[in-house]
């Protein structure tokens, strides 16, 4: 316990200091058109999850170098792109490579190499979604607690990774929370703290299903998946590019059409995908006729 006190302290730290250097060379997100906030606000605090991950790498006696590498590369991507808008085509070729390094990670003998394309698109689709569901306050930090709170207790129960990666990681984004949780953030995450958040539940999801074989545990993202479908199709359905910035998510329309605020429906989000994982926990390694039906319910 004394351990996490201490690394909640230095997170603590770290946000105060990021917030002075932030303010200092002017790194700020401006509202646009398609802000979901109207002032401008400090970005690039989710930094915290990268550093978050660089402190359980060190104390951990350096597990999981692949991962790390990989993510820490992206995050450095990120970073840039948060303070200068890069071309996606400079983004993607290093987001592929770092989900490489997470299938890289294990062993690519037990993959099939015609599989191995599947999960690199897959992988680099999951980042993107949840990086562009970043887009109001309290999302991304409530959002991700939910999903390692049935992480852990699956991860308790049959230890494939090291817990504390899942702890040091919610402690951050604990204290993210602090400044973020509110009707006027103090700091948004910024594409370093989305991109890594989701390096970091690609990663434990793809070790959990790899070592439970269980369909059910995908579903520990099924709201936000539920949401960038939905947008997808949509868009298609009235012709709208892909690749162009938008405000046609659910939860924006929630918040731009409904005028429901931000707290309520990042809230809401994070309940209901709790919920969701509660009911994988005691389903995950039931029969695979249990899952299926469990799997019709959440469709």
């Amino acid at each position: 316990m004394e351990k996490y006190l201490i690394v909640l302290g230095v997170f603590v730290i770290i946000s105060y200091l990021y917030i002075k250097l932030a303010i200092k060379f002017n790194i700020v997100d401006k509202p646009n058109e398609r802000s979901s906030h109207t002032q401008s606000t400090i970005r690039g605090g989710g930094i915290l999850f990268l550093i978050s991950l660089l402190l359980f790498y060190y104390l951990s006696g350096f597990e999981y170098t692949y991962f790390v590498f990989g993510t820490l590369l992206i995050g450095i991507v990120s970073f840039i792109d948060d303070l200068k808008t890069l071309s996606s085509l400079i983004r993607l070729p290093f987001q592929f490579i770092a989900i490489f390094f997470i299938l890289y990670q294990f062993d690519l003998d037990l993959i099939p190499l015609y599989f191995l394309p599947v999960i690199l698109l897959v992988g680099v689709g999951f980042i993107n979604v949840y990086n562009f569901m970043d887009g109001i306050n309290g999302i991304t930090g409530l959002y991700s607690i939910s999903i390692f709170i049935g992480f852990y207790l699956i991860n308790n129960d049959i230890h494939v990774i090291n817990q504390d990666l899942i702890i040091f990681l919610v402690l951050s984004l604990l204290v993210f929370g602090y400044f973020n949780f509110r009707k006027k953030a103090r700091f948004f995450a910024g594409d370093i703290g989305s991109i890594t958040m989701a390096m970091c539940v690609f990663f434990i999801g793809f070790v959990l299903v790899k070592e439970t074989s269980s369909p059910l545990i995908l579903f520990s993202v099924v709201v936000y998946g539920t949401d960038a479908i939905y947008t997808m199709l949509y868009r298609l359905k009235i012709k709208e590019k892909l690749s162009e910035a938008h405000r046609q998510h659910i939860y924006q329309k929630l918040v731009h059409v409904l005028k429901i605020p931000h707290l309520k429906v990042s809230s809401s989000y994070a309940i209901i995908q709790l919920i969701v994982n509660i009911i994988i926990y005691y389903s995950y390694n039931a029969s695979l006729k249990i899952q299926c039906m469990v799997i019709l319910f959440f469709s």
